[in-house]
Protein backbone atom coordinates (compact mmCIF):
# COMPACT_ATOMS: atom_id res chain seq x y z
CA UNK A 1 0.00 0.00 0.00
CA UNK A 2 1.50 3.42 -0.99
CA UNK A 3 2.44 6.09 1.95
CA UNK A 4 3.03 9.56 2.17
CA UNK A 5 6.04 10.55 1.69
CA UNK A 6 8.09 12.49 4.66
CA UNK A 7 8.83 15.85 2.86
CA UNK A 8 8.22 18.58 5.34
CA UNK A 9 11.16 20.20 7.48
CA UNK A 10 11.17 21.94 10.94
CA UNK A 11 10.60 25.39 9.48
CA UNK A 12 7.34 24.03 7.18
CA UNK A 13 6.12 22.20 10.72
CA UNK A 14 6.53 25.03 12.46
CA UNK A 15 5.00 27.39 9.95
CA UNK A 16 1.87 24.92 9.55
CA UNK A 17 1.53 25.62 13.05
CA UNK A 18 2.16 29.35 13.71
CA UNK A 19 -0.25 29.84 10.10
CA UNK A 20 -3.35 27.64 11.55
CA UNK A 21 -3.25 29.20 15.22
CA UNK A 22 -2.61 33.25 14.08
CA UNK A 23 -6.08 33.55 11.70
CA UNK A 24 -7.82 36.50 12.22
CA UNK A 25 -8.86 36.38 16.30
CA UNK A 26 -6.14 38.49 17.16
CA UNK A 27 -7.66 40.95 15.37
CA UNK A 28 -11.40 40.79 16.23
CA UNK A 29 -11.27 39.07 19.64
CA UNK A 30 -9.78 41.55 21.45
CA UNK A 31 -13.05 43.53 21.18
CA UNK A 32 -14.79 40.04 22.87
CA UNK A 33 -12.17 40.18 26.02
CA UNK A 34 -12.54 43.93 26.54
CA UNK A 35 -16.18 43.56 26.97
CA UNK A 36 -15.67 41.01 29.24
CA UNK A 37 -12.81 42.04 31.28
CA UNK A 38 -12.28 45.74 31.63
CA UNK A 39 -9.27 45.23 33.31
CA UNK A 40 -5.73 45.95 30.80
CA UNK A 41 -4.40 43.76 33.54
CA UNK A 42 -6.61 41.41 33.78
CA UNK A 43 -6.65 40.90 29.88
CA UNK A 44 -3.07 40.10 29.67
CA UNK A 45 -3.72 37.68 32.61
CA UNK A 46 -5.88 35.70 30.39
CA UNK A 47 -3.83 35.62 27.13
CA UNK A 48 -0.90 34.66 29.57
CA UNK A 49 -2.87 31.57 30.95
CA UNK A 50 -4.53 30.35 27.51
CA UNK A 51 -1.13 30.90 26.07
CA UNK A 52 0.53 28.80 28.48
CA UNK A 53 -2.16 26.38 28.70
CA UNK A 54 -2.13 25.73 25.33
CA UNK A 55 1.78 25.56 25.47
CA UNK A 56 1.63 22.65 28.02
CA UNK A 57 -0.49 21.24 25.61
CA UNK A 58 1.72 21.45 23.23
CA UNK A 59 4.44 19.81 25.18
CA UNK A 60 2.03 16.54 25.58
CA UNK A 61 1.87 16.53 21.91
CA UNK A 62 5.57 16.61 21.13
CA UNK A 63 6.46 13.77 23.52
CA UNK A 64 3.31 11.90 21.74
CA UNK A 65 4.29 12.96 17.91
CA UNK A 66 7.96 11.99 18.63
CA UNK A 67 7.14 8.66 20.06
CA UNK A 68 4.84 8.15 17.46
CA UNK A 69 5.16 9.84 14.17
CA UNK A 70 2.11 8.57 12.16
CA UNK A 71 -0.16 10.24 9.66
CA UNK A 72 -3.53 11.04 11.85
CA UNK A 73 -1.57 12.29 15.04
CA UNK A 74 -4.04 12.93 17.56
CA UNK A 75 -6.14 10.13 16.12
CA UNK A 76 -3.31 7.53 17.02
CA UNK A 77 -2.57 8.39 19.85
CA UNK A 78 -6.30 8.34 21.14
CA UNK A 79 -6.63 4.89 19.32
CA UNK A 80 -3.42 3.69 21.13
CA UNK A 81 -4.57 5.15 24.95
CA UNK A 82 -8.18 4.54 24.68
CA UNK A 83 -9.00 2.08 21.66
CA UNK A 84 -10.25 2.28 18.45
CA UNK A 85 -13.82 3.94 19.68
CA UNK A 86 -12.54 6.83 21.19
CA UNK A 87 -9.85 7.60 18.51
CA UNK A 88 -13.45 7.08 15.89
CA UNK A 89 -15.34 9.97 17.97
CA UNK A 90 -12.91 12.23 17.72
CA UNK A 91 -11.81 12.09 13.97
CA UNK A 92 -15.91 11.71 13.55
CA UNK A 93 -16.07 15.46 15.15
CA UNK A 94 -13.25 16.74 13.79
CA UNK A 95 -13.87 15.36 9.58
CA UNK A 96 -18.12 16.74 10.61
CA UNK A 97 -17.41 19.70 12.29
CA UNK A 98 -14.14 21.13 13.62
CA UNK A 99 -12.12 20.78 10.28
CA UNK A 100 -14.43 22.00 7.41
CA UNK A 101 -16.26 24.26 9.78
CA UNK A 102 -13.21 26.30 10.45
CA UNK A 103 -12.34 26.29 6.89
CA UNK A 104 -15.24 27.18 5.95
CA UNK A 105 -15.76 29.97 8.43
CA UNK A 106 -12.32 31.32 7.95
CA UNK A 107 -13.44 31.77 4.30
CA UNK A 108 -16.22 33.65 4.76
CA UNK A 109 -14.53 35.87 6.59
CA UNK A 110 -11.68 36.19 4.19
CA UNK A 111 -14.78 37.67 1.68
CA UNK A 112 -15.90 39.64 4.08
CA UNK A 113 -12.46 41.62 4.27
CA UNK A 114 -12.45 41.49 1.08
CA UNK A 115 -15.40 43.24 0.50
CA UNK A 116 -13.72 45.98 1.76
CA UNK A 117 -11.75 46.12 -0.97
CA UNK A 118 -14.18 45.19 -3.83
CA UNK A 119 -17.81 45.67 -3.62
CA UNK A 120 -19.05 42.42 -3.12
CA UNK A 121 -22.77 41.01 -3.68
CA UNK A 122 -23.59 38.50 -1.50
CA UNK A 123 -23.45 35.57 -4.20
CA UNK A 124 -20.38 36.53 -5.23
CA UNK A 125 -18.97 36.49 -1.78
CA UNK A 126 -19.81 33.22 -1.22
CA UNK A 127 -18.25 32.39 -4.77
CA UNK A 128 -15.31 33.98 -3.67
CA UNK A 129 -15.30 32.06 -0.17
CA UNK A 130 -15.68 28.55 -2.30
CA UNK A 131 -13.41 29.67 -5.01
CA UNK A 132 -10.34 30.30 -2.37
CA UNK A 133 -11.44 26.67 -0.91
CA UNK A 134 -10.94 25.09 -3.88
CA UNK A 135 -7.84 26.67 -5.02
CA UNK A 136 -5.97 26.05 -2.12
CA UNK A 137 -7.19 22.28 -2.46
CA UNK A 138 -5.76 22.22 -5.52
CA UNK A 139 -2.42 23.43 -4.64
CA UNK A 140 -2.09 20.78 -1.74
CA UNK A 141 -4.04 17.80 -4.42
CA UNK A 142 -0.80 18.54 -6.28
CA UNK A 143 1.75 17.84 -3.60
CA UNK A 144 2.43 18.74 -0.03
CA UNK A 145 5.05 20.22 -0.58
CA UNK A 146 3.26 22.74 -2.98
CA UNK A 147 0.94 23.27 0.03
CA UNK A 148 3.74 23.91 2.93
CA UNK A 149 5.23 26.90 0.26
CA UNK A 150 2.01 28.58 0.15
CA UNK A 151 2.26 27.98 4.36
CA UNK A 152 5.94 29.91 3.96
CA UNK A 153 4.69 32.68 2.13
CA UNK A 154 1.21 33.71 3.50
CA UNK A 155 2.48 32.95 7.36
CA UNK A 156 5.90 35.09 6.49
CA UNK A 157 4.02 37.87 5.32
CA UNK A 158 1.89 37.77 7.83
CA UNK A 159 4.12 37.69 10.73
CA UNK A 160 5.71 40.78 8.83
CA UNK A 161 2.55 42.42 8.80
CA UNK A 162 1.42 42.10 12.35
CA UNK A 163 5.26 43.04 13.37
CA UNK A 164 4.68 46.54 11.66
CA UNK A 165 1.24 46.83 13.40
CA UNK A 166 2.81 46.41 16.65
CA UNK A 167 5.90 48.42 15.99
CA UNK A 168 3.88 52.04 14.87
CA UNK A 169 1.69 51.32 17.53
CA UNK A 170 4.19 50.81 20.35
CA UNK A 171 5.55 54.41 18.69
CA UNK A 172 2.50 55.94 19.18
CA UNK A 173 2.31 58.71 21.70
CA UNK A 174 -1.01 59.78 21.93
CA UNK A 175 -1.96 57.24 24.37
CA UNK A 176 -4.65 56.34 26.86
CA UNK A 177 -3.32 58.35 30.37
CA UNK A 178 -2.69 56.89 33.37
CA UNK A 179 -6.11 57.84 34.84
CA UNK A 180 -7.96 56.38 31.67
CA UNK A 181 -6.42 53.06 32.38
CA UNK A 182 -7.57 52.38 36.01
CA UNK A 183 -8.93 48.78 36.59
CA UNK A 184 -12.81 48.16 36.73
CA UNK A 185 -14.27 45.86 39.22
CA UNK A 186 -14.34 42.09 37.50
CA UNK A 187 -17.03 39.70 37.36
CA UNK A 188 -16.47 35.59 37.71
CA UNK A 189 -18.71 34.95 34.04
CA UNK A 190 -16.23 37.52 32.03
CA UNK A 191 -13.25 35.78 32.69
CA UNK A 192 -15.46 32.57 31.76
CA UNK A 193 -16.11 34.35 28.34
CA UNK A 194 -12.55 35.86 27.81
CA UNK A 195 -11.06 32.83 28.64
CA UNK A 196 -12.99 30.95 26.02
CA UNK A 197 -12.39 33.67 23.17
CA UNK A 198 -8.43 33.42 24.27
CA UNK A 199 -8.53 29.97 24.16
CA UNK A 200 -10.17 29.94 20.72
CA UNK A 201 -7.42 32.59 19.67
CA UNK A 202 -4.64 29.81 20.53
CA UNK A 203 -6.61 27.00 18.96
CA UNK A 204 -4.65 24.79 16.09
CA UNK A 205 -1.77 24.61 18.16
CA UNK A 206 -2.51 20.41 17.58
CA UNK A 207 -2.93 20.16 13.97
CA UNK A 208 0.58 19.90 12.71
CA UNK A 209 0.03 16.02 14.34
CA UNK A 210 -2.12 15.06 11.36
CA UNK A 211 0.95 15.03 8.82
CA UNK A 212 3.36 13.85 11.62
CA UNK A 213 3.66 11.25 8.80
CA UNK A 214 4.80 13.65 6.85
CA UNK A 215 7.66 15.66 8.62
CA UNK A 216 10.87 14.72 8.01
CA UNK A 217 13.22 13.85 11.49
CA UNK A 218 10.12 13.83 13.19
CA UNK A 219 11.45 12.28 16.82
CA UNK A 220 13.34 16.24 16.51
CA UNK A 221 11.28 18.02 14.38
CA UNK A 222 8.00 17.40 15.89
CA UNK A 223 8.33 18.66 19.48
CA UNK A 224 11.08 21.55 18.41
CA UNK A 225 8.30 23.00 15.73
CA UNK A 226 5.73 22.60 19.18
CA UNK A 227 7.86 24.77 20.84
CA UNK A 228 8.85 27.71 18.60
CA UNK A 229 5.73 27.89 17.06
CA UNK A 230 3.57 28.35 20.90
CA UNK A 231 6.63 30.89 21.87
CA UNK A 232 6.41 32.77 18.58
CA UNK A 233 2.09 32.97 19.11
CA UNK A 234 2.36 34.12 22.16
CA UNK A 235 5.22 36.34 22.05
CA UNK A 236 3.40 37.79 19.56
CA UNK A 237 -0.10 37.90 21.21
CA UNK A 238 1.07 39.97 23.75
CA UNK A 239 3.17 42.44 21.88
CA UNK A 240 -0.01 43.06 20.00
CA UNK A 241 -2.08 43.39 22.75
CA UNK A 242 0.32 45.58 24.81
CA UNK A 243 0.43 47.71 21.54
CA UNK A 244 -3.33 47.90 21.07
CA UNK A 245 -3.83 49.32 25.03
CA UNK A 246 -1.05 51.40 24.25
CA UNK A 247 -2.95 53.19 21.87
CA UNK A 248 -5.93 52.44 23.19
CA UNK A 249 -8.53 52.69 26.63
CA UNK A 250 -9.97 49.41 27.54
CA UNK A 251 -13.43 50.66 26.92
CA UNK A 252 -12.54 52.08 23.48
CA UNK A 253 -11.57 48.43 22.16
CA UNK A 254 -14.43 46.96 23.92
CA UNK A 255 -16.41 49.82 21.74
CA UNK A 256 -14.33 48.80 18.51
CA UNK A 257 -15.45 45.80 16.55
CA UNK A 258 -12.37 45.38 14.57
CA UNK A 259 -9.49 46.11 17.20
CA UNK A 260 -6.72 45.81 14.65
CA UNK A 261 -8.30 47.88 11.50
CA UNK A 262 -9.09 51.04 14.26
CA UNK A 263 -5.39 50.58 16.04
CA UNK A 264 -3.45 50.89 12.28
CA UNK A 265 -5.64 53.97 11.36
CA UNK A 266 -4.35 55.96 14.24
CA UNK A 267 -0.77 55.03 13.66
CA UNK A 268 -0.54 54.76 9.97
CA UNK A 269 -3.82 56.86 9.07
CA UNK A 270 -5.86 55.16 6.65
CA UNK A 271 -3.23 53.82 4.77
CA UNK A 272 -2.61 51.67 7.92
CA UNK A 273 -6.22 50.77 8.14
CA UNK A 274 -6.01 49.15 4.53
CA UNK A 275 -2.45 47.14 5.13
CA UNK A 276 -4.27 46.09 8.42
CA UNK A 277 -6.76 44.24 5.49
CA UNK A 278 -4.31 43.22 3.70
CA UNK A 279 -2.77 41.19 6.33
CA UNK A 280 -5.82 39.89 7.54
CA UNK A 281 -6.12 38.30 4.28
CA UNK A 282 -2.84 37.10 4.39
CA UNK A 283 -3.50 35.78 7.93
CA UNK A 284 -6.74 34.12 6.75
CA UNK A 285 -5.29 32.25 3.85
CA UNK A 286 -2.25 31.16 5.68
CA UNK A 287 -4.55 29.71 8.35
CA UNK A 288 -6.95 28.10 5.84
CA UNK A 289 -4.04 26.69 3.77
CA UNK A 290 -2.74 25.12 7.19
CA UNK A 291 -6.53 23.19 7.96
CA UNK A 292 -6.59 21.67 4.67
CA UNK A 293 -3.25 20.52 4.18
CA UNK A 294 -3.77 18.54 7.92
CA UNK A 295 -7.16 18.04 8.05
CA UNK A 296 -7.21 15.62 5.63
CA UNK A 297 -5.00 12.97 7.43
CA UNK A 298 -7.41 12.44 9.62
CA UNK A 299 -9.79 10.44 7.65
CA UNK A 300 -6.91 8.83 5.58
CA UNK A 301 -5.56 7.47 8.89
CA UNK A 302 -9.06 6.00 9.67
CA UNK A 303 -9.67 4.41 6.03
CA UNK A 304 -5.47 3.08 6.56
CA UNK A 305 -7.81 1.20 9.49
CA UNK A 306 -10.33 0.35 7.95
CA UNK A 307 -12.90 2.75 10.17
CA UNK A 308 -13.61 4.83 7.28
CA UNK A 309 -14.30 4.79 2.72
CA UNK A 310 -11.90 3.00 1.84
CA UNK A 311 -11.18 5.66 -0.84
CA UNK A 312 -10.82 8.31 1.88
CA UNK A 313 -7.10 6.15 2.49
CA UNK A 314 -5.65 6.39 -1.13
CA UNK A 315 -2.47 7.77 -2.34
CA UNK A 316 -2.53 9.09 -5.47
CA UNK A 317 -0.14 7.77 -7.60
CA UNK A 318 1.62 11.17 -9.09
CA UNK A 319 1.72 13.40 -6.48
CA UNK A 320 1.76 11.87 -3.14
CA UNK A 321 -1.14 13.01 -1.36
CA UNK A 322 -4.37 11.99 0.06
CA UNK A 323 -6.05 13.09 -3.31
CA UNK A 324 -9.20 11.97 -2.60
CA UNK A 325 -9.70 12.98 0.91
CA UNK A 326 -8.37 16.72 0.10
CA UNK A 327 -11.26 16.98 -2.34
CA UNK A 328 -14.32 15.18 -0.32
CA UNK A 329 -12.91 18.08 2.27
CA UNK A 330 -13.10 21.04 -0.18
CA UNK A 331 -16.95 19.64 -1.02
CA UNK A 332 -17.80 19.21 2.39
CA UNK A 333 -16.73 22.59 3.44
CA UNK A 334 -17.99 24.42 0.17
CA UNK A 335 -21.41 23.05 1.25
CA UNK A 336 -21.27 24.31 4.53
CA UNK A 337 -20.63 27.82 3.39
CA UNK A 338 -23.11 27.80 0.56
CA UNK A 339 -25.75 26.60 3.40
CA UNK A 340 -24.67 29.50 5.98
CA UNK A 341 -24.75 26.41 8.56
CA UNK A 342 -20.51 26.24 9.08
CA UNK A 343 -20.97 29.02 11.88
CA UNK A 344 -23.39 27.25 13.89
CA UNK A 345 -21.72 23.97 13.49
CA UNK A 346 -17.70 25.37 14.19
CA UNK A 347 -19.42 26.69 17.43
CA UNK A 348 -20.84 23.17 18.69
CA UNK A 349 -17.88 21.64 17.76
CA UNK A 350 -15.01 23.59 19.45
CA UNK A 351 -16.09 21.77 23.20
CA UNK A 352 -15.90 19.05 22.12
CA UNK A 353 -12.57 19.13 19.99
CA UNK A 354 -11.65 20.60 23.73
CA UNK A 355 -13.08 17.09 24.98
CA UNK A 356 -10.28 15.35 22.31
CA UNK A 357 -7.41 17.79 23.21
CA UNK A 358 -7.48 16.81 26.89
CA UNK A 359 -7.87 13.17 26.47
CA UNK A 360 -4.88 13.56 23.75
CA UNK A 361 -2.70 14.85 26.57
CA UNK A 362 -4.15 12.48 29.59
CA UNK A 363 -2.74 10.32 27.57
CA UNK A 364 0.34 10.88 27.94
CA UNK A 365 0.10 9.67 31.58
CA UNK A 366 -1.94 6.35 30.17
CA UNK A 367 0.91 5.24 27.53
CA UNK A 368 3.93 5.61 29.65
CA UNK A 369 2.15 2.78 31.69
CA UNK A 370 0.70 1.16 29.23
CA UNK A 371 3.08 1.43 26.86
CA UNK A 372 6.58 1.78 29.42
CA UNK A 373 9.15 0.46 27.21
CA UNK A 374 8.17 2.37 24.11
CA UNK A 375 11.10 4.85 23.17
CA UNK A 376 10.43 8.66 23.93
CA UNK A 377 12.78 11.11 22.15
CA UNK A 378 11.28 13.62 24.09
CA UNK A 379 9.69 13.67 27.36
CA UNK A 380 7.07 16.33 28.38
CA UNK A 381 8.45 19.16 30.41
CA UNK A 382 7.42 19.64 33.80
CA UNK A 383 5.54 16.71 33.80
CA UNK A 384 3.52 15.57 35.90
CA UNK A 385 2.70 19.08 36.85
CA UNK A 386 2.29 20.98 33.16
CA UNK A 387 0.09 18.10 32.37
CA UNK A 388 -2.05 18.38 35.78
CA UNK A 389 -2.54 21.90 35.25
CA UNK A 390 -3.78 21.65 31.71
CA UNK A 391 -6.03 19.13 32.52
CA UNK A 392 -7.46 20.83 35.78
CA UNK A 393 -7.77 23.83 33.56
CA UNK A 394 -9.14 21.92 30.61
CA UNK A 395 -12.08 20.75 33.44
CA UNK A 396 -12.93 23.92 34.66
CA UNK A 397 -13.67 25.05 30.76
CA UNK A 398 -15.26 22.44 29.87
CA UNK A 399 -17.62 22.45 32.94
CA UNK A 400 -17.81 26.41 33.28
CA UNK A 401 -19.14 26.27 29.00
CA UNK A 402 -21.82 23.68 30.23
CA UNK A 403 -23.17 25.81 32.62
CA UNK A 404 -22.76 29.15 31.21
CA UNK A 405 -23.43 27.91 27.62
CA UNK A 406 -25.88 25.17 27.73
CA UNK A 407 -27.58 24.39 24.88
CA UNK A 408 -24.41 24.60 22.75
CA UNK A 409 -22.43 22.84 24.95
CA UNK A 410 -25.21 19.60 24.48
CA UNK A 411 -24.99 20.37 20.99
CA UNK A 412 -21.23 19.50 21.43
CA UNK A 413 -21.67 16.47 23.08
CA UNK A 414 -24.67 15.10 20.54
CA UNK A 415 -22.72 16.02 17.51
CA UNK A 416 -19.67 13.50 19.43
CA UNK A 417 -22.18 11.02 20.56
CA UNK A 418 -24.08 11.09 17.26
CA UNK A 419 -20.61 8.92 15.53
CA UNK A 420 -20.80 5.66 17.93
CA UNK A 421 -23.80 4.39 15.56
CA UNK A 422 -21.49 4.59 12.58
CA UNK A 423 -18.64 3.43 14.67
CA UNK A 424 -20.37 0.21 15.25
CA UNK A 425 -20.86 -0.44 11.62
CA UNK A 426 -17.20 0.67 10.47
CA UNK A 427 -16.05 -1.10 13.42
CA UNK A 428 -18.08 -4.58 12.22
CA UNK A 429 -15.96 -4.16 8.94
CA UNK A 430 -12.86 -3.30 9.64
CA UNK A 431 -10.16 -5.83 8.95
CA UNK A 432 -9.62 -6.35 12.40
CA UNK A 433 -12.81 -6.76 13.71
CA UNK A 434 -13.10 -9.75 10.59
CA UNK A 435 -10.38 -10.91 11.64
CA UNK A 436 -11.06 -11.07 15.94
CA UNK A 437 -14.37 -12.96 14.17
CA UNK A 438 -12.90 -15.43 12.41
CA UNK A 439 -10.70 -16.49 15.67
CA UNK A 440 -14.37 -16.68 17.54
CA UNK A 441 -15.69 -18.99 15.05
CA UNK A 442 -12.53 -21.16 14.69
CA UNK A 443 -12.39 -21.37 18.58
CA UNK A 444 -16.08 -22.06 18.55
Amino acid sequence: MDQLLRKLGLLDATLIIIGIVIGSGIFLLPNVIARSLPSRGAILAVWIVAGLLSAFGALAYAELGAMMPATGGQYVYLREAYGPCCAFLCGWVFVLAVMPGGIAFLAVGFSIYLGHFIPLSPFLSTAVSVLLVAALSAINYIGVEQGAWIQRIFTAAKIAGLLLVIGSAALYTQGPTLAQTAAQPLSYSGIGVAMAACLMAYNGWSFVSFVAGEVKNPQRNIPASLMLAMAAVIALYMSANLAYMNVMTVPEIAATERVGSAVAERTMGSAGATLLSVIVLFSVIGAINGCILTAARIPFAQARDGMFFRRFGQVHPRFKTPAFAIVAQAVWSGLLIFSGSYETLFTYSILSAWIFYALSVAAVWILRRKLPDLPRPYRMWGYPYTLILFLTVSVWFMADALITQTKPSLMAIAIAAAGVPFYLIWRGNSPASQAEIAVAVKSA
